[in-house]
């Protein structure tokens, strides 16, 4: 509310976050999952002496390094670059909410980068148990990353009992926290698998011997993985919120799609079960492709779906999707929402000076008497900062499409009832006579009804025949 507004035109701002954020969450799942599992591998290599293990391992952690690190470290910035562009009001919250938290992320991620060059740069020439040492250096402070981050990440979901008068740690401390944790936890391993899956089809694509040990270890922390994923999962929705539950039993497609992940998860379980494991042979380019497809799919789904359930909010009881606090709605309502921007009051200063009293307020009844042209100008502006969070004007989540062949009533029943004709809509933040405003403006771009869909008159019942009515029997 006390930012300027970025427009991206026909996808919507957030629909970007979605996309580098997905694009990342692909690969600091497997930085933190790669670790672990490299780690584990280096710690076995070392101890049944087997150099063509540790030399395939070597080859896997330059990839690895290449893919998380670098890629990584890319994704990881851009999302802190689009986060505080179309969401700037959340970014703010969670960054003075958990300022410890970020400090100590910020920490492990240092130790990360440092240790992962150390481990891959001095191969073979430290001593295999410190070189062991510095594989689980780097795979714990991964995983307190992943740990940390999602806390982090949860509060958005569900802050609990925090309020803004307590620490950083009940914050984090969240109804969430836990199962997120779990399934994360699990996700990460499942990523790595895809990962080492797909290099050693590849790699050891001669060598069926070693390939074969590599299927078998892979797919034992893989299971581990998708067992950790469907508790995580079942937690996750048990400890859901009411609205992330009433927002999941109004949208059909994420209860497909939550079943899906769930149904997905259990395939690759059975498949690493009764293929790599128990029947090693199965991994070839054609195979680890299928199964990276899969993995990726039902990862960007879960994400998909967690980020869908926390409607009407981008954090919850807090912050609502058109990045506004909770706590100045009802001042937003009283004095306009013009009226309470640092940008949409600077706007409507340098264009319509003429609706502003002797105090520097914006007088609401002014706002209607302006012509048609400027309200309309007007109107976009609301558009833009109260509805642009969600909805496009065309294109995705199209408000034009939403509005076909409504009437300009009927546009006002819905702008004034926000959060009662669609629950998971936050409510109205503005005076009635800017719902007025965001009403012609909405009508104006709004489609007509499809050709072979006009109706016109009104529905009329014929008046029943009481003589012929039969109750209890015949009519006499």
């Amino acid at each position: 509310m006390h930012y300027p507004w970025w427009y991206v035109p026909y996808l919507t701002s957030p629909m970007l976050i979605a996309l580098i954020a997905t694009i990342h969450i692909f690969t600091s799942l497997y930085a933190v999952g790669g670790g672990i599992v490299l780690a584990g591998e280096v710690s076995y290599a070392y101890k049944v002496n087997n150099t063509s293990l540790l030399d395939y391992l070597r080859s896997h952690t330059f990839f690895f390094i290449l893919l998380t690190v670098v890629f990584g470290a890319i994704t990881g910035v851009g999302i802190w670059w689009i986060i505080g562009l179309s969401s700037p009001l959340a970014t703010e919250s969670l960054i003075h909410v958990f300022v410890f938290g970020w400090a100590m992320e910020y920490v492990c991620f240092l130790l990360e980068i440092t240790s992962a060059f150390i481990f891959f740069y001095y191969w073979g020439k430290l001593d295999p148990k410190t070189h062991k040492t510095i594989g689980w250096i780097y795979a714990v402070s991964a995983y307190l990353s992943l740990v940390l981050i999602t806390g982090i990440t949860a509060f958005q979901l569900d802050i609990g009992n925090w309020t803004p008068e307590k620490g950083m740690w009940s914050a984090f401390f969240n109804p969430q926290t836990f199962p997120q944790i779990v399934a994360r936890s699990g996700a990460s391993l499942l990523m790595a698998s895809l990962y080492i899956y797909l290099h050693a089809a590849f790699k050891l694509k001669r060598d069926i011997n070693l390939r074969a040990l590599v299927e078998t270890r892979t797919a034992t922390w893989s299971m581990v993985g998708a067992v950790l994923v469907t508790i995580g999962g079942a937690w996750w929705y048990y400890d859901l919120p009411a609205s992330s539950k009433a927002a999941m039993a109004g949208a059909s497609a994420l209860n497909i799609l939550t079943a899906l992940v769930f149904v997905a998860s259990a395939i690759v379980f059975f498949m690493l079960y009764f293929g790599p494991h128990r029947n090693p042979g199965w991994i070839n380019p054609g195979f680890a492709i299928l199964y990276f497809v899969i993995g990726i799919a039902a990862t960007s789904t879960g994400e998909f779906i967690r980020e869908g359930v926390r409607k009407p909010y981008i954090i919850y009881n807090y912050v609502v999707g058109n990045n506004v606090l909770i706590s100045e709605i009802p001042k937003l309502q009283a004095t306009g929402y013009l009226n309470g921007g640092v940008w949409t009051k600077a706007f409507v200063r340098a264009h319509y000076p003429q609706v502003f009293d002797s105090e520097g307020n914006i007088e609401n009844a002014k706002l209607l008497q302006l012509p048609e042209n400027d309200q309309l100008a007007l109107g976009k502006v609301l558009f833009q900062y109260h509805c642009n969070d969600c909805h496009s004007e065309r294109g995705f989540s199209g408000v034009s499409e939403y509005t076909r062949g409504w009437s300009e009533s009927m546009i006002n029943t819905v702008v004034t009832h926000l959060d009662k004709a669609h629950y998971f809509m936050p409510p109205w933040c503005g005076s009635q006579e800017e719902a007025m405003l965001l009403t012609k403006f909405l009508e104006h771009i709004s489609l007509s009804s499809p050709a072979g869909m006009k109706f016109s008159g009104e529905i009329t019942q014929p008046k029943p025949d009481l003589t012929q009515m039969r109750i209890g029997g015949d009519a006499k």
